[in-house]
């Protein structure tokens, strides 16, 4: 039996802990998804965007990835050279 992405989410996310974790994790979700619409909407590769960053395209997917996990913590400068490499602006604001 399959089982659809929407209804095993839904299942994990009933159990409490597991919903605070997940919500934890909601300003780096964020944060990726602005980058990878970014990238997308810019029309590039990880590929293109590494070359843009002077870096490599393994670098790149590790930044996207990182995000997506409790992994490493990409700094401000790097993120900069993301934004700079899709056209955009970093900026950061305090909530």
């Amino acid at each position: 039996m399959m089982i659809s992405h929407d209804s095993l989410k839904s299942r994990a996310l009933a159990d409490a802990k597991t919903r605070a974790e997940y919500d934890a994790l909601g300003p780096e979700f964020e944060l990726l998804n602005q980058l990878l619409k970014a990238r997308k909407k810019a029309g590039l590769t990880q590929a293109a965007v590494a070359e843009r960053m002077g870096t490599k395209a393994p670098a790149v997917a590790r930044l996207e990835s990182s995000l997506a996990s409790e992994g490493h913590s990409p700094s401000i400068a790097t993120l900069r050279r993301y934004a700079d490499a899709v056209g955009k602006r970093l900026v950061i604001r305090l909530a």
